[in-house]
This record gives structure tokens, C-alpha cells and sequence, in this order.
């Protein structure tokens, strides 16, 4: 049976997506106020400072096969390293935070590099790194990228100019595509059956894989094209990388399940003679996440939790936010383990950090970073200051805010500190004047009203674009164009204000924002190329329960209002039985039958899968003989009428 990529979509969004940009549109040049505001950020910070710079070329050993063209098996494209190469002298153009070019430079370092003796990475092949251990007799491989081309274009490079021995394991050190979904352009799955290779991974990898974003799946990768400005091309004045790595790739997504779970807190293991000590480190950077130290080599791996950037603690794609708490701990955790044998720090991005005190210095201004952002938050909630509030008010002291690492090129300062405020209060800021506002698009043709009119409006606007206020000229216009968006004028206004505020931005991801917004304020909105991460090794790991809950989030609750439907589920190839019911608008599920059902079925996850993606019909399988029924398949159709498809390109910054 196959499944339609298009439909399928909807049940399975990843975090890190891979995109490339595609759309190639005309830009302004940057203001004289937004090339003052950047030039004053190298006033701010320590530019001079450049052993980074030191630091990214230390072990190179051979450039990116092809000169980092990736691809497919029908010729296609994948990925492109040449759309992230940034020179190391060129200054930074106007159209970009200086701060966030320095970053992209660093990033354009590539191709195969020596860590320490026995590990060694390719970096620059997708928006992770992927690491390769030397054990007695073969290779360990680390985080396998994105796309399984890419993930095989790094090790043949390897492999040119290591060794050719075996891969004998697999270590996914957390539960983001961007370290794990290229891991059959590694290994063969019937090695891995026959016991010859091990995939390691955290505890709750595989659930929280392929769960954590099915429920809002449709508006996470909606939200992460303008995150990682896939519907803008590459360029100074468009997509630059994502300051975590360069882009990212969208090859094909493949999953092979862990054979091995780290399952204690602590837990050592040897592979192929080399051992490795690990540490789980849950509900950090990702809910399923593991540190690990290879004693041979006194090589460390912090996973994502201690990058040359500073991280997100809520991801403005969306996500549920993180604990930060956890984090640090974490991070402390792994000093008192290692802290005073590691002599190689390598993560799944950016670059190593070398010497002992370097990588104690490196992991404690990072954790102090963490920690003085959490601690603040709620020093000063506890003062009374609101969410927003708390967004401006929390800076980092200059001993922090110095350090490169610590520089917000992914997450920022300022959503950091309003996501721990969500994490322990919520959205609401206690003044009851906003506890219940008015609908968006009636507070939109209010304030224009109160304002005086959209030609009154625009005035103020066009006021505070000429000062350089391109943020309240921005809020002011929202309200035009969501009250009105055939305006044109209003539309591109705003759009020249979101994109200087873009030009400005030193997180990459407030850039994809911002740019993406001003793109389809004057462009409108244009299907651009997203990958297909509802592959089949990623639907296949969808348990039955997973499959029905997303179904539960597609039903129309108010169509469904008047349903009362019972079917029983007998899956055969799992030897799992459900009951589900619609009624009062609500789909439930549990695992005993329903008393009186309407309909019993006996077929596979892959046909039930099929069923409700719309690959088949239950009509066709029962006249085939593929599957038994007991009672009315008219019942499962009438359910299947009663679930919505989700419309992918919605509208963001116009009204839906």
C-alpha cells in the first residue's frame, strides 16, 4: 500500500526540518538606522577576540566531496553547502547583525576534521555535524544527519581518508530528525537485524521522535518555514543559515529503531572495545537526551545542551517549552562526571572545544548563561513584572554577554526569559484587562477606528519609519493589514519594516521570521519545496495509539456533536486490541472492546494507517479480502467525514 506523501503530512512534523530555500525576490538595502544599529554591535562585543576562528579550522583534514553538492538517487539536489559560504575577512554587509555574520563565517569552515585521536566529524554536510568514533575493529557513528545522502556523502568522505572498517554502532544522542533521520545512508538494516550493529539511544527516544510534534505537526512546520526561511532565497539580504549550523538538508528521511536503550541514569557500555559512559539528561534540549564520555579517547559529548550559541528554551516554531532547571543540572552533572578528565568537547553543531580548562570554562559559562536567564525570570516575576516585561528586562551581565557562546544566533535572551515565565505561570500576565480580550481581527478594526482610520494609521506608521521605530511602525500597520488586507500599501509598509527589524536581528530564527513575513506581505503566500518527513521507516514507528490520538485532533468537534459511533480495532500483526468511540463531539479510545460496536475490524497497522490517511478505502479492502469486518463499514466512513484535513499554507501575517 502507498501512502500519499501530500496527505500524509499531516500526520508526522518533525523539529530540526531540513529546507532549502527556493525563492529567489526582490529586497531593499538596508536604512541608515538599521546600519547604525549594527554597527554598534561591534562596539558591543569582543570582535577582536578570535580564537573561535582558530578553533574551527584545528584538525581539518580534507573539503566536502563535490564541493558540498549532495544528491539523490534521480539527480536532485539536496543539499548545497556553497549557499553558507561566508568569507572569513569579508566585513559583515549592512543587511546583516554582525554578530550573526561572524557567526555564519564560523560556520562555513568545512569538510572533515580531527577532533582527537580516534574521533573525527564532518561538518558543513546539513544543519548537524555527524562524528565518527574509532573502536577496535570498525566505526561508531554520531547524530547520522538529516537526510540519508548526506549522512553517506560524510562517511565515504571519512572513509577516503581513515579507514574502510565497518560501522559496528549508532549513537543518537537525542530525539531531533537532525540526529538520527540519515542513518540508512550509514548502515543496512539487516546488519542491524543480524545483530552486527547497535543503535543506541536515550530512553523514550522513539516516542518522543515521533510524537512530540504530530498533534500541532501541521502548524509547527508551517510556523518553522518562516523559522528556518524556506520560503526566502539565499542570500545578504535573505537566508543565511540558521546560526545553529548552515542550512538544513531535504533529502531522504529514514529511520532505523534503537536496538539499545540507555535506560539508568548513569550507564556504561562497551562497543567493539571501546567504552562509552553515558548520562541521561531528559527534558533538556529535547525531551529524550543523553550526554556520553569516551574514556579511551577523553572525549566528551554534551548532545545539544552546550553549543557555540546560545539555545532555545521554547522554539518559535513551536514546541513544549523546556526545562531549564533540568538543563543545568544536567550540565553540572556532566562537570562532576567528567569535568576533570575530558580533554575533547564535540557536539552535534558548531565546533569542538579542546584542552581540559577549556571545556570546564566552555560548559560553565554556558550553564551560568542557562541558569542566570531561569533564576531572573523568576526573581523578577515574583516582583510582579509580566511576561513581556521580563522579555526586556532580563540582560546577561557582562561577564556572560562576552562570551561568544553565550550570543543568542538560535534562541535569544529575551524569548528564553518569557519561556521560562510560560513555563512556570503561563501565558497569562494576571491583569484581568487582558484576560479575556477581544478577538484578534476585532481588536485589529478597533484600534484603526480609534485611531482615527487606515489613512491615519499609515501616517503614524509611515512617522515611525522615518525615526527608525520600525517595531511600533510594525504593531501599528498589523492592525491595518489584519483589518484590511487587500491594502496594499499598508502590506508593503509593514513588510519594510519587518525586514530592516530582519536586517537587525542577531538570532537567525527572529530573521527567518521577519524576512519570511515581509516576503508574503509582497508576495503573498507561495508553496515552496519542504521535505517529506512522513517517510515510510517514520510512519511505520506510529503506534496504533498515536495514529488515534492525532485522529482525535483532526475531528470537527461540532460537526461530531450529534455522532455516537463504536468501533473495535483488532490489530493482528501487534496482537492489540482497541475500542474507539465518537460521541458528544469526542474521540476516545481504550483497550477493551466497545459493548454493541458498530463495526469490528481485524486488519494491520499499515491498513489501518492506509484507512485513515485515505490510500485506501475500507470498501476496497473488505471486497479484496485483505482484512474481516464484522457490522457496518458505512460507520467508519461516516467517522472518517467527520475529521478535518489541515490546510498546510495558512496564512500568517494576514488573516486566515
Amino acid at each position: 500500500m502507498k501512502l500519499k506523501p501530500h496527505t500524509l503530512l499531516c500526520l508526522l512534523c518533525l523539529p530540526a526540518l531540513g529546507m532549502q530555500a527556493q525563492v529567489q525576490f526582490p529586497t531593499k538595502p538596508a536604512t541608515a538606522f538599521t546600519q547604525t544599529a549594527n554597527n554598534a554591535v561591534l562596539q558591543r562585543l569582543p570582535f577582536n577576540d578570535r580564537s573561535d576562528f582558530d578553533d574551527v579550522r584545528k584538525g581539518w583534514i580534507a573539503p566536502l566531496l563535490n564541493n558540498g553538492i549532495v544528491l539523490d538517487s534521480k539527480g536532485e539536489t539536496v543539499y548545497d553547502a556553497r549557499m553558507y559560504r561566508f568569507p572569513e575577512n569579508q566585513p559583515a554587509p549592512a543587511s546583516v547583525n554582525p554578530a550573526l555574520w561572524r557567526q555564519c563565517q564560523l560556520n562555513a569552515f568545512t569538510g572533515l576534521f580531527k577532533v582527537c585521536e580516534g574521533v573525527y566529524q564532518v561538518r558543513g554536510l546539513d544543519i548537524s555535524n555527524i562524528t565518527f568514533i574509532e573502536s577496535d575493529n570498525g566505526i561508531i557513528v554520531v547524530d547520522p544527519l538529516i537526510s540519508a545522502e548526506t549522512a553517506a556523502d560524510a562517511l565515504k568522505l571519512y572513509r577516503q581518508n581513515r579507514t574502510n572498517k565497518p560501522v559496528v554502532a549508532v549513537i543518537y544522542t537525542h530525539s531531533h530528525t537532525d540526529h538520527c533521520n540519515g542513518v540508512r545512508g550509514v548502515v543496512d538494516e539487516a546488519d542491524v537485524k543480524a545483530g552486527k550493529v547497535k543503535i543506541i539511544a536515550p530512553t523514550g527516544f522513539t516516542e518522543e521522535l515521533v510524537s512530540e510534534d504530530i498533534y500541532a505537526g501541521t502548524a509547527m512546520l508551517r510556523r518553522a518555514t518562516y523559522s528556518y526561511s524556506a520560503v526566502i532565497g539565499a542570500g545578504e539580504r535573505g537566508n543565511i543559515g540558521t546560526g545553529l549550523g548552515p542550512g538544513a538538508s531535504h533529502g531522504t528521511v529514514t529511520l532505523i529503531l534503537p536496538t539499545d536503550l540507555i535506560t539508568q541514569p548513569q550507564q556504561n557500555m562497551t562497543v567493539d572495545g571501546v567504552e562509552l559512559q553515558f548520562l541521561l539528561t531528559p527534558n533538556t534540549e529535547a525531551p529524550a537526551e543523553m550526554h556520553f564520555y569516551v574514556p579511551r579517547y577523553k572525549a566528551l559529548c554534551t548532545a545539544e545542551n552546550a553549543c557555540h550559541t546560545l539555545h532555545n528554551f521554547y522554539t518559535l516554531r513551536g514546541a513544549k517549552t523546556r526545562n531549564v532547571y533540568a538543563w543545568v543540572k544536567a550540565l553540572n552533572q556532566t562537570l562532576e562526571l567528567w569535568g576533570d578528565k575530558a580533554e575533547a568537547l564535540f557536539m552535534p553543531h558548531t565546533w569542538p572545544v579542546w584542552t581540559n580548562t577549556g571545556i570546564n570554562k566552555h560548559i560553565e559559562d554556558y550553564r551560568d548563561a542557562l541558569k542566570y536567564i531561569h533564576d531572573q525570570t523568576l526573581h523578577l516575576a515574583n516582583q510582579g513584572y509580566t511576561m513581556d516585561d521580563i522579555g526586556y528586562m532580563v540582560q546577561l551581565p557582562p561577564q556572560l554577554d562576552n562570551v561568544w557562546s553565550n550570543q543568542g544566533f538560535y534562541g535569544s535572551v529575551s524569548h528564553n526569559a518569557r519561556a521560562v515565565y510560560n513555563y512556570y505561570l503561563g501565558f497569562f500576565n494576571g491583569n484581568p484587562a487582558d484576560l479575556n480580550r477581544r478577538k484578534p481581527l476585532e481588536r485589529a478594526a478597533l484600534y484603526v477606528q480609534a485611531l482615527g482610520g487606515e489613512a491615519s494609521v499609515m501616517a503614524k506608521a509611515s512617522e515611525a519609519m522615518q525615526k527608525g521605530d520600525y517595531q511600533w511602525a510594525a504593531e501599528l500597520l498589523n492592525h491595518v493589514v489584519m483589518n484590511n488586507p487587500s491594502n496594499g500599501n499598508a502590506k508593503s509598509l509593514e513588510a519594510d519594516a519587518l525586514e530592516q527589524m530582519g536586517y537587525q536581528a542577531e538570532s537567525a530564527t527572529w530573521r527567518g521570521f521577519y524576512l519570511s513575513g515581509a516576503y508574503e506581505l509582497r508576495n503573498g503566500v507561495n508553496a515552496t519545496k519542504i521535505p517529506n518527513t512522513a517517510s515510510p521507516d517514520m510512519l511505520s514507528s506510529l503506534t496504533p495509539t498515536m495514529m488515534m490520538d492525532y485522529m482525535a485532533i483532526r475531528l470537527n468537534g461540532q460537526k461530531a456533536a450529534a455522532a455516537n459511533i463504536g468501533i473495535n480495532l483488532n490489530f493482528t500483526d501487534l496482537s492489540q486490541q482497541y475500542g474507539l468511540t465518537v460521541k458528544k463531539g469526542v474521540m476516545n479510545y481504550r483497550s477493551t472492546p466497545v459493548a454493541n460496536a458498530d463495526l469490528s475490524i481485524k486488519l494491520t497497522l499499515a491498513q489501518f494507517q492506509g484507512l485513515v490517511a485515505g490510500a485506501v478505502t475500507i470498501d476496497a479492502l473488505v471486497k479484496d479480502k485483505k482484512i474481516e469486518v464484522t457490522g457496518n463499514t458505512a460507520r467508519f466512513n461516516e467517522m472518517l467525514q467527520l475529521m478535518d484535513n489541515f490546510k498546510f499554507w495558512f496564512n500568517i501575517v494576514t488573516p486566515n
